[in-house]
């Protein structure tokens, strides 16, 4: 099961959502999704996502082993 690190790294970002959601064309409310795990971001948002939070893709989740 995959854990969205993306509110996480959000908060230590040098940017402000505003400013990530105008680089992606998204609204606050599909980062919010993604900050929850409601929904993700397609492949090539989740790369430039990413870049802008300084992190590898793999970085945006977490996985988490059932239990």
């Amino acid at each position: 099961m995959l854990k969205s690190r993306i509110g996480i790294l959000l908060r230590t970002s040098k940017y402000r959502r505003e400013y990530i959601q105008k680089e992606l064309g998204i609204t606050a409310n599909t980062l919010s999704n993604w900050c929850t795990g409601k929904t993700y971001p397609s492949i090539d948002k989740a790369f430039i996502l990413a870049e802008l939070l300084e992190v590898k893709v793999d970085d945006l989740y977490k996985v988490e082993k059932k239990g």
